[in-house]
């Protein structure tokens, strides 16, 4: 009896193992995948473009990809509101947030309409300042724009905030191609806020 129920619990050991390994790097690298392509046109709040590079207040490629889209999103009348966010670094004269805004405004839309927060380094900090900024108007629902690959880490760190996120990566331009190594890179980072990071982040929204 004894050696059947060693037995038996080195056969789950052995199968939780195989989970770890395996299974829930899969079910990353599919959600990563199947999350890349989804364009979700549901009416929300705000549209939510996420920083990328950029120099001297002029957006890179990658940001400017990402604000073009949200200009058409808008224009869609999916939302009539959009927050740029997104630091900058030490020898930056302005931030990713701030230039996203005065792109926008250059693309035609009214300034009343964007709200540049110029603070983040990376997607969980970004998201954590919008979800503040969210919850001070009263706002629930957002459409996060960012590049296809980065949407589903984007949108679970979105929903861990209590925003009701919805995903409409962009389409044409720099960064909006799924290449192997943005998918090793975004899966490894899905894995690491499922597994390290989750558990810390507070929701924001919605806390009544």
């Amino acid at each position: 009896m004894k050696g059947g129920w060693v037995g038996r619990f080195v056969g789950l050991v052995v199968a939780a193992v195989l989970v770890a390994i395996v299974v829930v790097p899969a079910f990353a690298l599919a959600t990563v995948l199947l999350t890349a392509r989804n364009q979700d046109a549901t009416h929300t709040d705000t549209l939510v473009v996420l920083g990328a590079a950029q120099f001297w207040g002029h957006p890179s490629p990658v940001l400017e990809a990402r604000l073009d889209h949200a200009r058409v999103l808008y224009d869609g009348k999916v939302s009539a509101h959009i927050i740029t966010v997104g630091g900058k670094q030490p020898h930056d004269k302005t931030t990713e947030g701030q230039a996203g805004k005065d792109w926008l405004i250059k693309a035609g839309v009214p300034a009343a309409a964007i709200r540049a927060v110029p603070v983040g380094s990376d997607t969980l900090n970004s998201l954590t300042a919008v979800a503040k900024v969210m919850a001070a108007r009263g706002w629930t629902s957002a459409t996060i724009v960012t590049d296809p690959t980065h949407q589903a880490r984007s949108l679970a760190i979105a929903r861990a905030l209590g925003i009701d996120a919805h995903g409409a990566p962009t389409t044409e331009g720099s960064g909006s191609s799924v290449t192997i190594d943005y998918v090793i890179r975004e899966t490894g980072g899905l894995l690491w806020f499922w597994l390290g990071q989750r558990w810390k982040t507070v929701q924001i929204v919605g806390v009544s």
